[in-house]
């Protein structure tokens, strides 16, 4: 079993970085903390990036989560290896590129590349956000597969992965630790990144974000609303290259894994998604083509 201690990062190929960043920096709200040529990477907490651009083709490289240490990610290779999936070490050079001391990337059964890393560079200083949009730390990521059914087997038969709740066979909501979900897995017709999460301090943050996205003239995609699942307070809104950000604030904690049953929303239901009712459609970002299997 392969123990997920948290999220690290998601990458993701701009073809226009500078617009990318820009838009990440002054909308977004986060800190530019490197750029080098062609490649920028951003922080919204202590993690030293939880955004990387790539110049390239637009489209999400891969996603990143901590392991505990060495010995974990070499159990987790072998883990990954005997379940039948191509496993790519990684290098000195990316590993400095990510700033985590080593890493190894996979793709999952529907295409999604996925990086699992150890001592990802953490950051004491204090941030300096491009604005003050009240961030506390970069919340979850969410991929897309053809079967979230199958996803979840997949997740829970080799990780340390529990569902929280379900919206019917459209998205599986999923923890590894208190929090409602840090992975969720959406129904898409291609692998991709559904949307990234940024937790806020409070409602208000939510909402002064909500008017000054309206003001910049920024697509939003779903919200202010509400989950039934989470009840967390969410807005979502659409990046250059397909990015999908949200924001949210009030996520659920689980922390009695014994007694708790996820339930099963109904996506045809007005409130399944949105207790206020309100309507949207969050799009994703597609996953560039890793080269890691033939297909």
């Amino acid at each position: 079993m392969i123990h997920l201690q948290d999220i690290a990062y998601v990458r993701s190929a701009a073809a226009d970085l500078t617009g990318a960043v820009r838009f990440a920096v002054d909308i977004v709200g986060l800190e530019l903390v490197e750029e080098t040529e062609g490649r920028a990477l951003l922080r919204a907490d202590e993690r030293h990036h939880c955004l990387a651009f790539v110049e390239g083709e637009s489209g999400v490289l891969s996603t990143g989560f901590a392991v505990a240490d060495e010995d974990a990610l070499g159990d987790a290779e072998k883990t990954l290896e005997k379940a039948g999936l191509k496993v790519v070490r990684g290098d000195a050079a990316g590993a400095a590129e990510r700033h985590v001391r080593d890493y190894l990337a996979f793709e999952d059964p529907f295409g999604n590349v996925v990086e699992l890393v150890t001592d990802q560079v953490r950051l004491p200083r204090p941030l300096s956000f491009g604005r003050q949009a009240g961030i506390t730390e970069f919340g979850h990521l969410c991929l897309e597969a053809p079967d979230v059914r199958e996803a979840f087997r997949f997740w829970s038969s080799l990780f340390n992965i529990r569902v929280s709740d379900w919206i019917g066979d459209r998205a599986c909501l999923m923890r590894f630790d208190a929090v409602h979900h840090k992975l969720a897995v959406f129904k898409g017709d291609r692998p991709g990144l559904c949307h990234m999460n940024f937790q806020v301090s409070s409602i208000d943050d939510v909402m002064r974000s909500w008017h000054f996205l309206q003001e910049q003239g920024v697509e939003i995609e779903a919200g202010p609303g509400r989950h039934p699942q989470s009840t967390a307070v969410f807005l979502y809104f659409k990046g250059p290259e397909g990015l999908t950000y949200e924001y949210s604030h009030g996520a659920r904690l689980i922390t009695d894994d014994a007694a708790w049953r996820p339930r099963y929303f109904d996506p045809s239901e007005p409130d399944a998604i949105d207790l206020w009712r309100g309507k949207g459609k969050v799009t994703s970002q597609p996953q560039v083509s890793s080269g890691l299997v033939e297909r």
